[in-house]
């Protein structure tokens, strides 16, 4: 059944995992009458021959014998149909040639387009559908299936197929239209996930209705796995392409709210309702509270009293975070409440894996301003290290808890530095122990202090770590200002960095010693010259050109395209309460051309 699988020279092919010379004796165990080895002989060909999607230079000579294992062997004939099915779709440089040599096999398995197996019939198309072009000699044959064939979901899937194969637009239009009212719900989900790949934009309500409606009575339509090519496009990822049609999905119970909101600007308050319905724990009410940042606010938010009152603190925590960013009436009650009931959980809670602690303490100030007033006093009256950014609005609360300040060095002294030289001999003294420790936070308040930038530049010379040197004389010298000359040679060697974020903010400190915006201002704009894969590093670019006062020619179409753009320009890692720095950005991209006109 193997013939001539000893003339391909596996030796000098790929898989995987190295050299394929294994090859020969796993396609042979895979002919075994043994159900044991001929299973885990089968899947690692599939491993080996199909890792994570990716194809290699052994895949393509392989399958003229899995094909041939899957028509004539003893067994595993699924599983060696998902293979064929694998090296068709797959990706990398070899790709073309397995395709081919799937499409080349695929002749003398079409009988098993009529197997008694459902699953087999299933994967057969599958494979048809993934040799694109190669296939349109089949459509025929495609056709016939879908007239003969009884199973639903089967069905379904030469529905899709034909819609991707089809050369003739009208011919599929008018079968899915015919479809809809097909009496299985898997084959009016398929034609009306066709008739909405091909539609225009917006979308039209009638056929978003007819497919919700289709996916209602057939969920599954393979959002999460789908086994297209990638001309096929998801029900959910098609709806998402139209925000009202999205807003409609989840209206009619798609979780598609966050997706929505991250896809989308200004949505919040269309899908804050449903955000909140389906939160049950911390990271859904940070997503809650998030949404909350980007609406005026102000309004009760009755659907957080459950939360507030959980037995559980981290549910507490991000549902006081979502009552802060949200303006909820009597918020700056409820942090002061968490701040004396739950006081580890309100200061060391981290909200998400990578998340700030304490981020509720210092919301409440961001958002309320001088009205949080109760908040930071109490910060004051009981300091806490991830509480102190509580109190930079507030030096005069600052100034007389200085002593447990000095005590909580190093957390504490950015609030030292905003007492400037009201801070004090003792202060001063303190900070310049700290920096001859080498603690540069230490060393940058006590230029606020007293003026001294010595020792935060011998700080950053002193660092061991080339990379944290580099970082750190950045964010001395954006800090500092020309005081920062002397560490105009680190910075300047980061303009060469292959990294467009790094070499921007390395130009916008020389700016900051220097005032040079010649050789500054378009090493800046080029990291924004670029539109796509912006992220909060970016916003760095943007805030020093807008002090800058300038807006280069080639980031002036990105900063347009943030201002302007009804889709999110700047994504989102992770969400911990704070506001979409993607809101974030189109202010300040305002703000620039506002001053650069």
């Amino acid at each position: 059944m193997l013939e001539g699988i000893d003339d391909v020279e596996w030796a000098v092919l790929e898989h995987a995992y190295g050299a394929a010379d294994d090859v020969p004796a796993l396609l042979r165990a895979a002919g075994s009458t043994n159900a044991r080895d001929r299973e885990e002989a089968v899947d690692e060909l599939s491993t080996s021959l199909c890792h994570q999607g990716s194809v290699y230079s052994a895949t393509a000579p392989a399958m003229q014998f899995v094909a041939l294992l899957a028509l004539d062997g003893p067994g595993d004939r699924l599983p060696l149909l998902w293979l064929l099915h694998g090296a068709a779709d797959g990706a990398g440089p070899e790709r073309q040639q397995a395709r081919r040599a799937v499409a080349t096999a695929l002749p003398a398995l079409l009988g098993l387009a009529a197997d008694q197996d459902a699953g087999v019939r299933r994967a057969m198309v599958w494979i048809v559908a993934a040799c694109e072009e190669a296939s349109l000699p089949l459509l025929p044959l495609l056709r016939a299936r879908l007239e003969k064939e009884e199973d639903g979901e089967v069905r379904a899937d030469l529905v899709t197929a034909l819609g991707l194969l089809d050369v003739a637009p009208d011919v599929s239009r008018a079968r899915n239209q015919r479809l809809l009212s097909a009496p299985e719900p898997a084959v009016r989900r398929a034609a009306a996930t066709d008739l909405l790949r091909t539609a225009s934009l917006p979308l039209p309500l009638t056929l978003v209705e007819s497919a919700l409606d289709a996916r209602e009575a057939a969920p599954g339509d393979g959002d999460i796995f789908h086994p297209w090519p990638a001309s096929h496009v998801p029900l959910r990822q098609r709806l998402m392409d139209d925000p009202e049609a999205a807003l409609r999905a989840v209206e009619r119970g798609l979780p598609m709210a966050l997706e929505l909101t991250e896809t989308w600007r200004d949505r919040e308050r269309d899908v804050l309702p449903w955000l909140a319905a389906a939160a049950t724990n911390s990271e859904d009410l940070c997503q809650v509270a998030r949404a909350g940042a980007a609406m005026p606010g102000g309004e009760a938010a009755p659907w957080l009293d459950s939360h507030l009152r959980s037995d559980a603190p981290e549910i507490r925590v991000a549902a006081t975070l979502a009552a802060v960013r949200l303006r909820v009436p009597g918020a700056l009650g409820l942090v002061v409440r968490l701040m004396d009931e739950l006081p580890e959980a309100a200061a060391s809670l981290q909200l998400t894996p990578l998340g700030t602690p304490g981020t509720v303490v210092t919301a409440a100030v961001e958002v309320f301003g001088a009205a949080a007033g109760p908040v930071a006093r109490r910060v004051a009256a009981r300091p806490r290290a991830e509480w102190l950014d509580a109190l930079l609005p507030f030096p005069g609360l600052a100034a007389d808890c200085v002593d447990d300040l000095v005590r909580l060095l190093p957390a504490s002294a950015g609030v030292l530095a905003v007492l400037g030289p009201a801070a004090g001999r003792e202060v001063s003294q303190a900070l310049r122990a700290r920096a001859r420790a080498g603690d540069l936070s230490a060393a940058l308040a006590l230029v606020r202090v007293d003026g001294d930038a010595e020792p935060a530049v011998r700080v950053v010379h002193l660092m061991p770590d080339v990379v944290a040197r580099r970082a750190a004389a950045v964010r001395v010298a954006g800090e500092i200002g020309p005081s920062a000359r002397a560490l105009l040679p680190l910075l300047e060697e980061q303009l060469g960095a292959p990294a467009r974020e790094r070499r921007a903010g390395a130009a916008a400190a020389i700016w900051r010693v220097t005032g040079r915006t010649h050789d500054t201002a378009p090493v800046i704009a080029d990291g924004l010259s670029h539109r796509g894969g912006l992220h909060e590093p970016h916003l760095g670019a943007l805030r020093a050109l807008t002090t800058m006062r300038l807006l280069p020619s080639a980031a002036r179409p990105t900063v347009e395209h943030i201002v302007s753009s009804p889709r999110r320009v700047v994504r989102a890692l992770l969400c911990d309460g704070t506001p979409h720095p993607d809101l974030v950005a189109r202010e300040l991209a305002r703000e620039l051309l506002a001053v650069t006109g």
